[in-house]
C-alpha cells in the first residue's frame, strides 16, 4: 500500500487537513483496518500520522473501539473459563462482578487508573452486595480477587491491542490479613466424640476428624469403603456450586490426582461405620418404598444424599450439644493434619493423606502447633545442652 498522504479539504468554509492510514489487520478477525482523522493544522495531521505509522511498525497501535467494559470481560470470559469447571467459571464471574455493575456501561477504553482506584475503595468500604449485610465492606482477599481477574482481561486486552496499556497495573491492595486458625486440641476432640457415641452421625463426624474435607465426605459412596479391608477411598467429590439458578450440587472428581487416594481406617471408624450401614438399612426397611437408594454414606432417615451446608448446620448441632468450642467443620481437618504432624507423623506421609499436590502445603496451611507442642522443642534442647 502506497504511504498515506495528508491531503487539504474545505469543511463548512474552512481548510481542513485528513489522512487515511492503514493500520494493519484486526488482531482478532483478522480482517484489515483503516484509520481517518482530521486535523485543524497541518503540523498536526503530521505528528499524528507519524505517531501511528510507528506505532503501527512496532505493532503497539490500538485503533478507537466503543467496546464497553461490560462487552469486553465478556467476551473474556468465555475464552478465559472455556474447557473449566463450573465452580471456576463462576468464580472468575463473581471476581468480576463489582467492575461490571460499577462501570460496565462505560467504554473500556475510558476505563482510568483512577476509576480502579475508587473501584477497590468502594469495595473495602461499602461493595458488599451479596453474602451478608448489603453495604458492608468486602475483605482484602476478595478485592485482591477481582483485582487480579481484571488486570489478567486488561493485559490480554494489550496483547490484542485493544488498550495501550493496563491501567490496572499500578493499583494496590491491602494485603489480606489472615485470621489465626485455632483448631480443637486433643481434649476437644475426644470430649466431642465421647458426646457422640450412639448418635445417628458419629462415624460421619469421625470421618470429618479423619481430615476428610466437607465436599468428599459429602460425595463418600459404600462401594469407596471396604470395611473387611479397613480402607476408604476418595473418588468423588460433592458440592455446592452458586449459578444464576441458585444454589447447584455439583459432582466430581478430585481436582488433583492426589486428592484422589486411597486412606486405611482406624479401627474405631470401621466399627462406626457398620453401625450406621446397619442404621441405614433399619431405616430403609422402616420406610419402605419411600427410601432413595442412592448409595450415599451422608444420607438423610429416608436415604437422600445431604450437602455440604446440610453437614455443616449438623456438625453445629452436635457441637452445641456437646458443649465445646465452636469451630468451622473444615477446622477438624485443620486439627488432624496439626495432630498427625505434631505426632512425629513425616510430612510426606501428612500430605498425601490429605491428598495436597504441594507436599508443603499441609505444614504452612493446615498444621498449628500450640504452646503445649512446643514443649517438644524444649525438651530436646534440654537434651543438647545437658548439665
Amino acid at each position: 500500500m502506497a504511504s498515506p498522504t495528508i491531503k487539504a479539504i474545505e469543511v463548512s468554509g474552512r481548510t481542513k487537513y485528513r489522512f487515511v492510514v492503514d493500520v494493519g489487520a484486526d488482531p482478532v478477525t483478522g480482517k484489515r483496518r483503516q484509520l481517518t482523522r482530521t486535523f485543524d493544522r497541518r503540523k498536526d495531521a503530521q505528528k499524528e500520522l507519524a505517531r501511528i505509522l510507528h506505532e503501527v511498525g512496532q505493532h503497539k497501535f490500538t485503533l478507537p473501539a466503543k467496546t464497553t467494559v461490560a462487552e469486553y470481560l465478556g467476551e473474556w470470559l468465555r475464552s478465559a473459563t472455556r474447557g473449566k469447571e463450573s465452580a471456576t467459571v463462576r468464580n472468575y464471574g463473581d471476581a468480576l462482578r463489582p467492575v461490571m455493575d460499577r462501570y460496565g456501561a462505560k467504554p473500556l477504553q475510558k476505563l482510568t487508573t483512577a476509576d480502579i482506584e475508587d473501584l477497590v475503595d468502594w469495595m473495602l468500604s461499602s461493595g458488599r452486595k451479596r453474602g451478608g449485610k448489603v453495604g458492608t465492606p468486602l475483605s482484602p482477599r476478595t478485592v485482591q480477587l477481582t483485582l487480579s481477574r481484571l488486570r489478567s482481561a486488561l493485559n490480554d486486552a494489550v496483547s490484542r491491542r485493544v488498550l495501550e496499556w493496563n491501567p490496572a497495573a499500578p493499583v494496590k491492595c491491602p494485603a489480606q490479613v489472615r485470621t489465626a486458625r485455632q483448631p480443637w486440641s486433643e481434649r476437644e476432640v475426644k470430649v466431642f466424640l465421647a458426646s457422640l457415641v450412639g448418635q445417628r452421625l458419629h462415624a460421619i463426624m469421625l470421618l470429618s476428624l479423619l481430615g476428610l474435607r466437607p465436599a468428599e465426605t459429602c460425595g463418600l459412596r459404600w462401594t469407596d469403603i471396604d470395611l473387611d479391608e479397613g480402607t476408604l477411598t476418595v473418588e468423588v467429590t460433592r458440592t455446592l456450586v452458586m449459578s444464576d439458578a441458585g444454589m447447584t450440587v455439583v459432582e466430581k472428581a478430585p481436582k488433583t490426582a492426589s486428592g484422589r487416594r486411597s486412606l486405611p481406617l482406624p479401627a474405631q471408624v470401621v466399627t462406626a461405620l457398620r453401625s450406621f450401614k446397619a442404621t441405614q438399612a433399619a431405616e430403609q426397611l422402616a420406610a419402605g418404598p419411600a427410601y432413595v437408594s442412592s448409595g450415599r454414606v451422608l444420607v438423610d432417615e429416608l436415604g437422600a444424599p445431604q450437602r455440604t451446608d446440610w453437614l455443616r448446620r449438623q456438625t453445629y448441632k452436635a457441637m452445641t450439644a456437646a458443649n465445646v468450642r465452636k469451630v468451622r467443620p473444615y477446622d477438624a481437618r485443620h486439627a488432624c493434619l496439626t495432630y498427625l504432624a505434631t505426632s512425629g507423623v513425616p510430612a510426606p506421609i501428612v500430605s498425601a493423606w490429605a491428598g495436597h499436590s504441594d507436599l508443603s502445603m499441609a505444614q504452612r496451611v493446615y498444621v498449628h502447633p500450640t504452646a503445649k507442642d512446643l514443649e517438644q522443642g524444649r525438651d530436646a534442647l534440654t537434651a543438647l545442652l545437658g548439665q
